[in-house]
């Protein structure tokens, strides 16, 4: 089987589907590959940020998107020994949307879905790369009728960290060490608990708290490889860990019945010196891997599918595939917000998240304490992490 586009989309994650959804509407015939059958997938970034949720009106989307069960944070507060400060208050941001909307991702997919001109195929897991004359071509996919091959004279990857079109090019990256991963789990969340996102530094641990209406999204932060030492000390310290902790958790955490319930996310940072060869583009987290630090993840990369869609459009508008100039243009653009944020996530992981796991009595970070003590310097957090360093708009 031969499936043919202007454009193959590898990666059905809210890159893949904004710059499908753009193109779709400009007449640029493109397909998106998913792996998986549904995007039904637990502990995915949720958190849809203010520039996201402008952009999301500018495409016309932005009161079905309302109309999704979700919930709104306008504040982070972190609560150490000496009390709770919030350092970060969307509130204060001069935008249509001045908060997070924490949204289940498949949702969110769902929609882009419902509403682009476009093929969407699941099922479809990319294996390789295709190339004629050094030139990529689209890629081989396997699915459960068998291999397919889709042509294409642009394929752009939007599969992720793990990018397999990033590994079948063979692209070199800068990686940044990252001195933290994350165990993800659920509880359920009753009425009288905390709202929003909040944080818990206490005894050398670090707690983080999303809330999901029905249930709260928790992640203990460890130390780099530190999952291992959380696994051997057992089950029961892990869950005396959480109540102690997360007192108004300490009823529920008996619901934690096995290492299956508990999701490690190895924190990775690395940025690709090249984004694209000729014939393909890589955006994302497959061009640069983001710290969970912020949530900005998925964000950064619906804006590099805003702008990768202006130059693709433009392109065949003249009757023709991107070069690898105009491809570049795409780099060019979005390097210095991935930098600068990646910058700023690397600053808060060594210096905020990083000490709150050495187990010494440990006092809220200056920068925590100024931001809690004069509440106006909250919205410059609010704009880095809420709007961007270089937020893109749809024309």
């Amino acid at each position: 089987m031969i499936v043919k586009a202007d454009v193959c989309i590898v990666g059905g994650g809210p890159a893949g589907l904004v710059l499908a959804l753009l193109l779709g509407r400009r007449g640029v015939d493109a397909v998106v590959l998913e792996k998986h059958e549904t995007f039904l997938r637990d502990f995915r970034g949720d958190t849809v940020h203010p520039s996201t949720l402008q952009l999301m009106d500018e495409l016309g989307l932005g009161e079905e998107l309302e109309a999704l069960p979700h919930r709104v944070v306008r504040q982070i507060q972190i609560t150490y020994d000496g009390g709770t400060f919030r350092p970060v208050d969307f509130a204060r941001l001069h935008a249509p949307h001045p908060y997070v909307m924490m949204l289940p991702q498949w949702d969110f997919l769902e929609l882009l879905a419902a509403h682009g001109d476009f093929a969407l195929y699941r099922n479809f897991d990319v294996v390789g790369v295709n190339r004629r004359d050094r030139r990529v071509v689209g890629v081989t996919a396997m699915t459960p009728q068998g291999p397919v091959e889709v042509d294409a004279p642009l394929t752009v990857a939007c599969d992720g960290r793990h990018s397999v079109v990033r590994r079948e090019l063979g692209l070199r990256s800068k990686e940044y060490g990252a001195p933290i991963d994350v165990l993800w789990f659920r509880l359920p969340r009753e009425p009288g608990d905390p709202e929003g996102l909040a944080g818990r530094v206490d005894e050398g641990r670090l707690f983080i708290g999303i809330d999901r209406g029905e249930y709260w999204q928790m992640g203990l932060v460890v130390p780099k490889g530190g999952d291992a030492q959380v696994h051997a000390a057992g089950l029961p310290a892990f869950r005396a860990a959480i109540a102690e902790s997360v007192p108004y958790l300490a009823g529920r955490v008996a619901q934690i019945r096995g290492w299956d319930q508990v999701r490690t996310l190895t924190v990775r940072m690395d940025r690709l010196y090249r984004w694209h060869v000729p014939g393909a583009l890589l955006i994302g987290d497959a061009a640069h891997a983001m710290s969970p630090v912020g949530g900005v993840g998925i964000n950064l990369a619906i804006q590099d599918a805003v702008a990768a869609a202006r130059v693709i459009v433009a392109a065949f508008e003249r009757g023709r595939p991107p070069t690898e100039r105009e491809l570049a243009s795409v780099q060019r653009r979005r390097s210095l917000p991935t930098a600068g944020t990646q910058l700023i996530q690397r600053v808060l992981q060594r210096g905020v998240l990083a000490p709150a796991l050495t187990g010494r009595p440990m006092r809220p970070p200056l920068p925590v304490r100024l931001l809690d003590r004069y509440p106006a310097l909250g919205a410059i957090p609010a704009r880095l992490i809420g709007v961007g360093l270089r937020p893109e708009h749809v024309s």
